[in-house]
């Protein structure tokens, strides 16, 4: 059976030219799904490591109670001097605990060839213990700003988008000139900010001594719980604490489940327009080797190799439209670099592409079993179809 099915198979192979027309629909039709398919996974995989890459274990965010963002949260001075009193957090390198009062505004900035709507930035206000908060932020260009004075540090990923944010300018925010002194790269969603010192940040804005969070360093994973607890029990506070990383992922969840949907949607929609285009070529490919078929099984083929040479024709042929779909999307999305709306701060989130091997993976897969349904019903009329009648017919 197994010679028989090889056979078959090699002969229908053989004959995809003499039919590349027909043959060439399902490829184009899988092409374009699976290139649909992976952009937009590719879409939500991008943004959520770009979030999800801020965060870490070893870090927790303090914000007001039920405020859920940093956009949303608030408190004093004194509020924060509390809570970098707090327990479970780690000393700097200054022998002090790591903690920084932050500050988050959202300033208005012109992308790139665009002269009339402005698109919301994230403006940060950090204290020094930020910088060793994180370290993945590193200066590419320029300097860091100096306290007290109105300069600014902006990110790769808004210096690629925007205008007017280079080293030497000066950017208007609020009334107010503030300088570029600095470029920074983190590879994260900090790279979708501008960060200045908070003390100016706050003088400019009007803000007094408030911070919208508190970002402390953890002694471990497990002084979140410690912390969480203590600052419940001071009668003084009314905030929340969050690990870094799940603080993001929260923020993520909203954009991501949107594409996934959106992707769901559309390549279902496609996905039955290829599963069409593949049962009328394959059908086709059926009628046009009606004596081909049946002389076959007159000289003593069995019914199922044909039945699963016919399978393999619709989804070699679903397979190879997958990775030129694929290959589409790798060349095309892979690292693009655009920006979109985050709902949980209402700002631009820059980030890119990632087209994975698992995205490609799974769209390859779904190349296949849409070949799969779309070759079965052909396969079986081929299979079944009476010798003699066939025969009459060719």
């Amino acid at each position: 059976m197994l010679s028989q099915i090889l056979a078959i198979s090699a002969l229908n192979l053989r004959s995809i030219p003499e039919r590349w027309g027909p043959s060439l629909v399902i490829v184009i039709g899988l092409a374009g799904v699976v290139a649909v398919f992976t952009a937009l996974l590719a879409m939500a995989q991008g943004f959520t490591a770009t979030l999800q890459d801020a965060g870490s274990d070893q870090n927790a965010i303090v914000l007001r109670g039920g405020s859920g963002a940093e956009l949303n949260s608030g408190f004093g001075g004194d509020t924060a001097d509390l809570i970098k009193l707090g327990p479970g957090i780690r000393k700097g390198s200054d022998g002090k605990p790591l903690a920084s009062g932050e500050l988050m505004v959202i300033t208005e900035l012109f992308k790139k060839g665009e002269t009339r709507n402005g698109s919301n930035v994230t403006m940060r206000g950090v204290e020094p213990a930020s910088f060793e908060l994180r370290p993945q932020v590193q200066i590419v260009e320029g300097r860091r700003f100096e306290s007290g004075l109105r300069e600014v540090i902006v990110g790769a990923g808004v210096a690629r988008q925007f205008e007017g944010v280079g080293v030497g300018e000066t950017l208007r925010m609020r009334g107010s000139d503030w300088k570029v002194v600095g470029v920074f790269e983190s590879g994260d969603v900090n790279e979708s900010e501008i960060w200045v010192d908070a003390g100016s940040a706050q003088s400019a804005f009007n803000r007094g001594n408030g911070f919208s969070a508190v970002r402390v360093g953890l002694t471990s994973p497990e002084a979140l719980e410690t912390l969480s607890a203590a600052l419940a029990d001071d009668p003084r506070l009314t905030v929340e604490v969050l690990n870094e990383r799940t603080y993001y992922s929260n923020q993520t969840r909203g954009v991501r489940g949107q594409i996934m949907v959106l992707a769901v949607f559309v390549t279902a929609i496609m996905a039955i327009g290829a599963i069409f285009a593949a049962l009328n070529t394959m059908y086709s490919a059926v009628a046009t080797r009606t004596r081909e078929i049946a002389t076959l099984r007159a000289i003593g083929f069995g019914s199922l190799p044909v039945l699963v040479s016919v399978m393999i024709e619709a989804m070699l042929l679903s397979l190879l439209g997958g990775a030129i779909g694929a290959g589409i999307a790798w060349l095309l999305f892979d690292n693009l670099s655009v920006s979109t709306l985050n709902q949980g701060s209402f700002t631009q989130v820059v980030f890119a592409f990632q087209v994975s091997i698992g995205l490609v993976l799974s769209g390859l897969v779904i190349a296949v079993l849409i070949g799969f349904v779309g070759g079965l019903l052909p396969a079986i009329r081929a299979a079944r179809l009476p010798v003699t009648t066939a025969l009459r017919a060719g």
